[in-house]
């Protein structure tokens, strides 16, 4: 009897659809992986690097960047479960730097014209993205604290680890900015992942990395996902390559010896990581697995649930959500489908990451999608690819 996870012609159609956008240059290489009923597909076709001769396997590393955020928000909540913090209580302690935030008056006039926070930053406004500060993905106009953020290098672009400065003077230049919007208020995006990543470290007393490796990495065997790549796992590490808006040809946007070559100065716990679809797959399985994975227990299974769970309010979905048309909500550290837009159920979670990956959980019909790619993204929509790889996964299930 066939199997009835999948649909063998339908995975023959998804490697075909991937395989096309790279020849057709839409990515220099890929590598993808869906999962169903325990039963487990990959795939890799092109190059790791535009011109070279170095194919993509199953076990390319690649930079996930945005699919950090969610790695993230698990180490903290191993912490809350070990109540070494708490989800409603200030962060004041750990992160004395914005122990007394201040908040423009005007979300895009001058650095100087603040008043007073109405309450402090709490866990769960890190989690959520409701601590007042990062990207305002609705905004038409200036976006001045981000903007003296670059300024102050605690990297406001595209992922550039070695920018960056260490962890306490980044909460140093970080706490001499005011938030855009009062604690709790407003949905914004990224920021708030880096701020977690200080305060799990600092609360565990250890490196992010170190902390990421011992509570999520080592028990799931993910031993190739970390904030560098070693010398020894550069020859299956690609470039990441963007389109130059100049010339509208391909550019490396980083090679492969190039910043995540080595150990950065600041883990950022918003988009640092790289990773391999099977490693991935293992991080999403412990999800899918009520907090469990590979055997071992990481999280419990109402964490998870929280985890994944839409915590926005309706108001704050419509007005500045993760997605435009207003159907993505957001647990803590990823996306919440909250309205069916595609083949993804309801109730579907997961987040892209902006340097050419996308992962998703979709409990009601038991699918998980894990892709990665060379290529960076042109516009906060996504790729073709992306869509096309979803669309293709779906329509392989089997029943």
């Amino acid at each position: 009897m066939g199997s009835t996870a999948w649909d063998d012609d339908g995975l023959a159609r998804l490697a075909a659809v991937v395989a096309g956008h790279v020849e057709r240059g839409n990515a220099e290489g890929v590598a993808w992986l869906v999962a169903r009923h325990g039963e487990v597909h990959a795939g890799a076709t092109g190059v790791l690097q535009a011109g070279g001769d170095a194919a993509v396997g199953r076990d390319s590393i690649f930079r996930i960047s945005s699919m950090t955020k969610p790695v993230t928000a698990v180490a903290a909540l191993t912490l809350v479960e070990e109540c070494r913090l708490r989800l409603d209580d200030p962060v004041d302690t750990w992160l004395p730097e914005i122990a007394e935030p201040r908040v423009l008056a005007d979300p895009a006039g001058p650095l100087e014209a603040t008043v007073p926070a109405e309450r402090s930053i709490t866990l769960r406004d890190l989690l959520t993205f409701r601590a007042g500060t990062g990207w305002d993905f609705t905004a038409t106009g200036p976006q001045p604290v981000m903007a003296a953020g670059a300024e102050a290098g605690l990297g406001a672009g595209p992922p550039a680890p070695a920018g960056p400065p260490g962890p306490d003077e980044w909460m140093r230049r970080f706490g001499a900015l005011p938030l855009s919007y009062q604690p709790g208020e407003r949905w914004m995006y990224h920021t708030s992942a880096d701020v977690l990543g200080v305060l799990v470290a600092r609360v565990a007393g250890r490196p992010l990395g170190d902390v990421l490796a011992e509570r999520i990495f080592e028990p799931l065997g993910m031993a190739d996902t970390g904030f560098h790549v070693p010398a020894g796992s550069l020859d299956r590490f690609g470039a990441c390559h963007m389109i130059d808006p100049g010339t509208g040809e391909v550019a490396v946007y980083d090679p492969p010896d190039g910043q995540w070559a080595r150990p950065p100065a600041f883990p950022g716990g918003g988009a640092g990581l790289v990773s391999t679809v099977d490693d991935f797959h293992a991080f999403a399985d412990m999800l899918r697995g009520g907090g469990t994975g590979k055997g071992r227990r990481i999280l419990s299974r109402p964490s998870v649930q929280l985890m994944t769970t839409d915590h926005l309010t309706p108001a704050q979905v419509a007005t500045a959500g993760p997605d435009p048309d207003g159907s993505l909500g957001w647990g803590f550290g990823l996306a919440v489908r909250i309205a069916r837009r595609g083949p993804q159920s309801v109730g579907t979670y997961g987040w892209d990451g902006g340097l050419g990956s996308s992962w998703a959980n979709d409990p009601a019909e038991d699918v998980t999608g894990v892709v990665l790619s060379t290529r960076m993204w042109g516009s906060p929509e996504g790729t073709t690819l992306v869509t096309d790889f979803w669309t293709a996964a779906y329509a392989a299930l089997g029943d």
